[in-house]
C-alpha cells in the first residue's frame, strides 16, 4: 500500500487492541513517525548522495544542516547557499530527500566519511573501538583544564538539573507518543535556546544544532541536554559544535566518557532530581554545592 503523497507527519494514529486483566478493547494509539530521509549535496553542477537516516519527519532542513556541521562538511551558515526538498524524485518521495546546495562550487571529499552509508535512527556510527578512529575535524584536545581554566563561573548542580526538568516539559511529542528522544541547547541562565525531538537521539541533536546554525548562531556557549543516554556519537557532535557541557538523564558509555575526558567536556549522567554523576570535567561543577 503506497503512502499518500505529501509531507509526512511526525506522528501517526494506529488501531490497537488494549488488553488489561481479562478485558480486551479496540482503540486508537498515537505513535512516533519514522521515515527515511536522504541528504544530498550539490556543489556547482555536481550532486552526490551523502547519507540516509531514519528520522521523525519535521525540522528536516535543520537535521541536514546539523548533520553537515557534525561531520565537518560546513562550518557556518555561510557555507550553505540553500536547502530544499528534492524536485527530481517521485512525488511520494519528495519530502524524504533533502538537497543541500553548498556555497563552494567543489564537492568535499566524501569517501573519508564513516557515515557515507545508510544509517539507522538508533545508533548512527557504531563499532568504534578506540579514540584514534574518531573523526573530529579541526578539534585537538585542549590544554589541561587546571592550567587553562574556563573564564565563566562553575555551574551549581541545581542549574543543570533545572535544565533537564525543562527539557522534559518541552517534549511535546514524547508526551503524546512516549517514543521519542529529545535534545536541547540551553544558555547558562537555564533558558532553552532550542529543543528538538526525534526517534533517533543523534538526529535530535543534529536538529537542535542545525536550528542555531540556520539562524547564524553556534552552540559554543550552550549546555547540551539529552533525554536518554550519552553515546560516543552524541559527544562527538557536542565537541564538533563547540559546546563544553553535556548532561544526560541516563548513563554514558565508556567511549563517551573517553571522548569527554580527551576533549575537556563536562559530562554529567544520571541527572535526576537531587543527584547526578559527573564523569568528566568536574571543574565546571561548583565544589561547595
Amino acid at each position: 500500500m503506497s503512502r499518500p503523497r505529501g509531507r509526512a507527519a511526525p506522528t501517526r494514529r494506529v488501531r490497537v487492541v488494549r488488553v488489561a486483566d481479562d478485558a480486551r478493547a479496540n482503540g486508537v494509539d498515537v505513535v512516533a513517525g519514522e521515515e527515511p530521509m536522504q541528504i544530498r549535496l550539490r556543489a556547482g553542477d555536481r550532486v552526490a548522495p551523502l547519507a540516509t537516516t531514519m528520522r521523525t519527519p519535521g525540522h528536516d532542513f535543520e537535521l541536514a544542516a546539523g548533520f553537515l556541521l557534525s561531520e565537518g562538511l560546513i562550518r557556518t551558515r555561510d557555507d550553505v547557499r540553500r536547502i530544499r526538498y528534492c524536485l527530481d524524485v517521485r512525488p511520494e518521495e519528495r519530502y524524504n530527500v533533502v538537497d543541500v546546495e553548498l556555497t563552494d562550487p567543489t564537492l568535499p571529499d566524501l569517501h573519508r566519511l564513516e557515515r557515507y552509508v545508510t544509517t539507522s535512527s538508533a545508533c548512527g556510527v557504531c563499532g568504534k573501538a578506540h579514540l584514534d578512529a574518531i573523526a573530529l575535524p579541526a578539534h585537538d584536545p585542549p590544554p589541561d583544564a587546571a592550567s587553562d581554566p574556563d573564564p565563566l563561573p562553575p555551574f551549581d548542580p541545581e542549574q543543570l538539573l533545572a535544565m533537564t526538568a525543562s527539557l522534559r516539559r518541552k517534549q511535546r511529542l514524547f508526551g503524546t507518543t512516549g517514543g521519542l528522544h529529545a535534545a536541547g541547547l540551553f544558555g547558562r541562565d537555564g533558558t532553552a535556546q532550542v529543543v528538538r525531538e526525534d526517534v533517533g537521539r543523534h538526529n535530535a541533536l543534529d536538529k537542535a544544532v542545525g536550528a542555531l546554525a540556520l539562524e547564524g548562531r553556534d552552540a559554543r556557549d550552550a549546555v547540551v541536554c539529552v533525554s536518554g543516554r550519552a553515546s560516543y556519537e552524541l559527544l562527538q557532535k557536542t565537541v564538533t559544535a563547540g559546546a563544553r557541557t553535556f548532561v544526560a538523564i541516563s548513563a554514558p558509555s565508556s567511549l563517551a566518557i573517553d571522548v569527554a575526558r580527551r576533549f575537556d567536556v563536562t559530562l554529567v549522567g544520571f541527572a535526576r532530581p537531587g543527584r547526578m554523576n559527573v564523569y568528566a570535567g568536574a571543574h565546571r561543577i561548583a565544589h561547595d554545592a
